[in-house]
């Protein structure tokens, strides 16, 4: 969250932030309830003060006076009491209001409402043209044996699958040149947890309970199944202080990651473009506190992800994401879109997002070094080294050919065991 003294020190900034990204913020009731809770803690003090005064004249005073300062420490002791709990109730609800507040937004990102508004970096490669009808990658997938849907709808509803033959071992070496590209770049890698608390998600900028949120929750714990291992990577350092020397720290994880997908429709269900569960391998980065430092690891994680394309031969465009399609904890966001033929058109198959110091302030995760007094927030950062079923569908559809069968990119083919499918 963005800290509270600069949303009351820049009220009208943060105002035109919030209009931009389309966040509706009471911030006047914002202003009014740090002032309470400003009054309250200097009123709780001074009470405290004066009670601890009462209490050390107590054993002094004669047996006339005594009952007199009794009586008056218990109602002191009342009032401390009363007022430390209307001061519990304005944090509450100051931390909800402050907790709604986006992060603020890179100057050079985008102003819009909708992804309509994303602007075009630069693109990579030239989209295929066929010199016959394309399969899109239901089709493919069924004619190679490589998925079920009928199955998993019996076991486990819409929205899961099962990979089959190639389709299994295809996910497999898509995880295989992730984890390796991401390592040759520094990144140490993990296998995460699939499960965190609550109070880690909302720490990372997830809403893990309420009508809105995309999260699936156990019932009678505080736990969740993440939607990536950006969560578990970041609640992996929370409370902690990090030697600045020691940052930035590279992190890769792999998990599987689960999302309700509440109100999705129309041709992004068909298929495994949108489900309910996937595997994706994620990179996270803690660095230093300042602008500098988070966007050079920002622009090293976007060249990663290209690196992966590229390996798979898959045509994509990098594209800026406008401040109305941000979510709320990232500064800025890159996301790389794929050419998908069985679509005609563009699809999202990774995000790379800086968010400065908004997830560590609400985790909690800070920095200090011998040259500066105290500690600061660290910058964190994420981004997407593949998304496995996105990734699997513009590698079928984009290296298909007109007999049917599936051409292996050469980065692939260790893993595979094969040049081709079918």
């Amino acid at each position: 969250m963005l800290d509270l003294q600069y949303i009351c020190d820049n009220l009208e900034a943060v105002a035109t932030n919030c209009q931009n990204r389309g966040v509706s913020v009471d911030l006047a009731r914002l202003a009014e309830l740090r002032d309470a809770r400003a009054s309250h803690i200097t009123e709780i003090d001074g009470t405290r003060h004066a009670q601890k005064e009462v209490s050390a004249g107590i054993p002094k005073a004669d047996a006339e006076t005594r009952p007199i300062l009794v009586e008056q420490g218990k109602v002191l002791r009342e009032k401390i009491s009363t007022l430390e709990a209307e001061l519990k109730t304005i944090e509450a609800e100051l931390r909800e209001l402050q907790s709604c507040i986006p992060n603020m937004t890179h100057p050079d990102a985008p102003v819009g409402k909708d992804d309509t508004a994303n602007r075009t970096v630069r693109t990579w490669g030239t989209p295929r043209k066929f010199d016959f009808e394309p399969l899109d990658h239901v089709a493919l997938m069924d004619r190679h044996d490589l998925l079920d849907l009928e199955s998993a709808a019996k076991v486990t509803g819409h929205g899961f699958y099962f990979l089959k033959n190639e389709g299994a071992l295809l996910e497999l070496a898509l995880v295989q040149l992730a984890v390796q590209t991401i390592v040759r770049h520094g990144f140490s890698m993990r296998i995460t947890p699939d499960l965190a608390r609550a109070e880690v998600l909302e720490g990372t900028g997830y809403q893990p309970r309420g009508n809105e949120t995309q999260i699936y929750s156990i019932t009678g714990t505080d736990l969740c199944l993440v939607a990536t291992a950006e969560i578990t990577l970041g609640g992996s350092l929370k409370d902690q202080i990090l030697e600045e020397k020691s940052l930035p720290i590279l992190m890769g994880g792999l998990s599987h990651c689960f999302r309700t997908e509440a109100g999705a429709h129309g041709k992004a269900t068909k298929g495994i473009y949108r489900v309910h569960q996937f595997t994706k391998v994620e990179m996270f980065a803690f660095t230093s506190p300042t602008l500098e430092a988070s966007d050079e690891v920002h622009q090293k994680i976007v060249a990663i992800e290209e690196d992966i394309f590229q390996q798979l031969e898959i045509p994509y465009r990098v594209v800026d994401i406008c401040t109305g399609d941000l979510g709320g904890p990232a500064y800025r966001k890159y996301d790389l879109e794929a050419w998908m033929p069985g679509r005609g058109e563009w699809g999202e198959v990774t995000s790379a997002s800086n968010c400065t110091d908004f997830q560590a302030r609400r985790l909690g995760t800070r920095c200090k070094s011998p040259e500066k007094k105290g500690t600061q927030y660290v910058h964190t950062l994420n981004g997407t080294a593949v998304a496995v079923t996105r990734a699997m569908i513009a590698v079928l559809e984009n290296h298909q050919e007109a007999d049917g069968s599936v051409r292996i990119p050469k980065a692939l083919q260790p893993w595979m065991g094969k040049d081709r499918i079918g």
